[in-house]
Parts: structure tokens; sequence; C-alpha cells
């Protein structure tokens, strides 16, 4: 890699990372309990009431780190998905990985007797398991004996279950209790839900595993972006690499959306921004794709506890009114290039 792209690569991560703190600061400072911006530092230090300790380390500071890294989590699994589909509008939203995780989700939730609350570790587990079965019904429709696992299948039929199963999840809340009903509903809205202590220790160990082992198969996913011959040819095995690279992008989807709901478009946008900043190579745009979806769902997410009733707006509703134009968007840039 030219030395000029890593230096500029460099100078943009700076520059997130100053946008995501300003975010951070400004996301702390607002809500329905107030805490004045000239009391966060003092607050921080240990010199706080006990009203402006709770406000902060009970209610802001968690909810603001789950949400940073959900929105890592979904940005880092987009950029993977779409270098092993080599379609630059695959996403975990959209090819069915949420919509497993979801499925997931709601039967653990209305079928044991646990509260939301409770079993806190489990829950990235079980989405992920509903988001691992999805996927092998997916990695099954898309390959063939003849020709492998075919990266145009894969996203086709991720689309026909991500519908398939979001009709699954109208069935299963129809009959359940009113206030499972209440909180699938939220969940499926991308409102930001686990927002205590326990849910970051039960969604980071995940990240601190799988963003080394994304960035240490970048030069793969360069590679498997080449036509099949040539992959095959500089000796790269297609099926085993595009098999532990869609692992790893369902478990990242799954422990995102566990505790932050079914947001989609972040996978989706985020690698898009990224390529556009600092071109193609996956050595350099993954690790500001990361960067850029954690500022991405924790901007959304400031707005949308700041507008409307008390509740708030989800944030998967902020995210989806601009990702969704977005989206289209991408379909007509892609559809114009092709003609």
């Amino acid at each position: 890699m030219r030395q000029s792209a890593i230096r500029k690569q460099r100078l943009i991560l700076v520059v997130l990372f100053a946008l995501i703190l300003a975010t951070i600061v400004v996301s702390m400072g607002l809500g329905a309990a107030k805490l004045s911006y000239d009391r966060l530092l003092p607050t921080l230090f240990g010199q706080g009431t006990f009203k402006e300790d709770f406000v902060l380390f009970s209610i802001r500071l968690p909810r603001i780190v789950i949400t940073l890294l959900a929105g890592m989590a979904l940005a880092l699994s987009g950029s993977l998905l779409q270098g092993v589909t080599r379609n630059e509008l695959a996403d975990p939203g959209v090819i069915g990985i949420n919509a497993g995780a979801g499925v997931g989700v709601a039967v653990f939730f209305l079928f044991f007797p646990i509260e939301p609350g409770s079993f806190v570790y489990m829950i990235p587990l079980v989405a992920f398991i509903g988001a691992m079965i999805t996927t092998l019904l997916i990695y099954l429709f898309s390959y063939s004996r003849r020709n492998g696992l075919q990266p145009i299948a894969i996203v086709l039929n991720g689309i026909g279950f991500a519908f398939a199963l979001s009709g699954l999840m109208f069935v299963l809340i129809s009959s359940a209790e009113r206030e499972k009903v209440d909180f699938i509903a939220k969940w499926l809205a991308g409102n930001i839900w686990g927002t205590d202590w326990p849910f970051v220790y039960a969604l980071l160990p995940w990240l601190v595993v799988l963003v080394p082992f994304a960035l240490y198969k970048a030069n793969r996913l360069n590679i498997l972006g080449l036509s099949d011959p040539v992959v095959i040819g500089v000796g790269v095995s297609m099926n085993k690499e595009r098999t532990w690279l869609l692992l790893a992008a369902v478990a990242l989807a799954s422990a995102a959306v566990s505790v932050a709901g079914g947001i989609a478009f972040v996978g989706l946008m985020a690698p898009h921004i990224a390529r556009a900043l600092v071109g193609p190579r996956f050595q350099l745009f993954m690790p500001v794709s990361v960067l850029v979806g954690g500022l991405l769902l924790l901007v959304a997410d400031t707005i949308g506890r700041n507008i409307g009733s008390a509740e708030g707006v989800a944030a998967g509703i902020i995210v989806a009114l601009i990702g969704g134009p977005y989206f289209v968007y991408l379909l007509l840039r892609k559809d114009k290039a092709a003609g």
C-alpha cells in the first residue's frame, strides 16, 4: 500500500475519533434528566451529586457505549458480507441475518419464562443461534456442487429469507402477551434496549475477538474480490474462506442486534462511506468503516432519544430514514453503471 494512502487513512481515523468523542460529550449532556455540561468533568472524576452520578454512570454512559459498539459490529459485519458476496448492497439487515437473530430473540423471550434483562449473556448467544440457522439455510440454497458457494445467490436467497422471517416474527407475536409484544415491537423498530453495563460486557468479547480476526483476513478479502479462476490460481480456498468470514459476519451482526434491536442499513452505509474516503482495499477501509458505523448509530440514537415523546424515536427508525434513500441511490447508481 502507498504511504500516502496510509497517511490519509490515519488522518481520517483521527478525525473520526474526534467526532465520536464530540458526539459522546453532546450525548452525555442531553436527555430527559438534566445534566449540565459544566458538571460533566466533575461527575466523571467522582465529584458529582448522587443524581448526577446516577444519570451519567447508570443511564447515559452504558447506552452510549452499547450504541457505539453495536454500530461498530454492524459496520464490520456489512464490510465482511460485501467482501464475501462481492456485492456492495449486502447488509446483515437486507439479507436476513438480523431477521434470523430477531426470531431467535423472540422465541427465547416469548416461550421461556425469562425477563428481558435476565440472562444477559445468553441473549447474544440465542441471537447467534437464530442467525446461524438462517445463514445455514441461505448457505444450503446458495451452494451448488458444481460451482460452489455463489455470492449472488447468497444475496438473493438472503432477501427472500428476510421477508419470510419477518412474516414469521409477526405470527409469533400475534398471540403473545401485550407486554411481551410491546418489547418485541420496540426491538423490531431498532430501539436500543440493552442499556445496562452487563449488556456492554456481553457484547464486548465478540468485538474483541472478531475485529482482529477480520483485520487479519483483510488481504484474503481483497483476493476474494477477484474472479474465481484468479482466486483458485493464487491458492486460496474460496469456500473455506467465505465460510469463516460469513460466520464472523453473522456473529457480529447477531451480537449487535441482540442488544440494539433490529437495526438495518448501518452495515450498508458505513462500508460505502469508508470506501469513498480511503479506497477499496480492505486493510484501509475496514478500520474506517468500524468507526463510521459507531458514529452513525451514536448520532442516530442521540437524535432519536431527544425528539418526539418522552421515549423518543428508535435509533433504527432514524437510521432507516437515512439508509432507505441511500439504498435506493446505490441501486440507481449500480443500474446506471451496469447500463
